[in-house]
């Protein structure tokens, strides 16, 4: 058994969109969950996609994505967000995380991006530990603002 990280296409979008209702019970934020697979097709798999993924399968089984867009900072250039990384329960705690992390990291790199920017809950403290390893700085001052259309 050995995992295999690619990029995700439109055939995956029924099982990423199980990974992120996994990841909002775990939030205990399944309500917020307004996405449609159609709409995840659409804006992921078209032409100009909003988003890039890459998927984490042991023997043949989806166990994890990584889902990730730029952005551009006028004080930095053009960064790689990580919007999502999530592991089964199951799986956590062996790697796979760490190798879906890491292959976002490279995206960046291989795509001229100054940093990876992303964000975690405050309770999640297996989370927060996962990210410290890799030297991450915690941004204490910023508020998340968000407004829905």
């Amino acid at each position: 058994m050995s995992l295999k990280i690619r990029k995700g296409n439109a055939s995956d979008v029924p099982e990423i969109m199980r990974l992120v209702r996994e990841l909002a019970v775990y939030e205990k934020a399944e309500h917020e969950i307004s996405n449609t697979n159609e709409r995840m097709l659409e804006e992921g798999f078209s032409e100009n996609p909003a988003f890039g993924v890459f998927i984490g399968e042991l023997d043949g089984d989806i166990l994890g994505i990584a889902l990730y867009y730029y952005r551009y900072s006028t004080w930095k250039g053009k960064r790689i967000y990580l919007e999502d990384l999530i592991v089964s329960e199951e799986y956590r705690g062996k790697g796979y995380g760490k190798a879906l992390f890491e292959s976002v990291i490279e995206e960046g790199k291989l795509n001229d991006c100054s940093g990876m920017m992303w964000q975690v809950i405050d309770w999640n403290k297996s989370a927060i530990d996962f990210y410290e390893v890799y030297g991450t700085r915690f941004d204490e001052e910023w508020i998340n603002c968000n407004l829905e259309f």
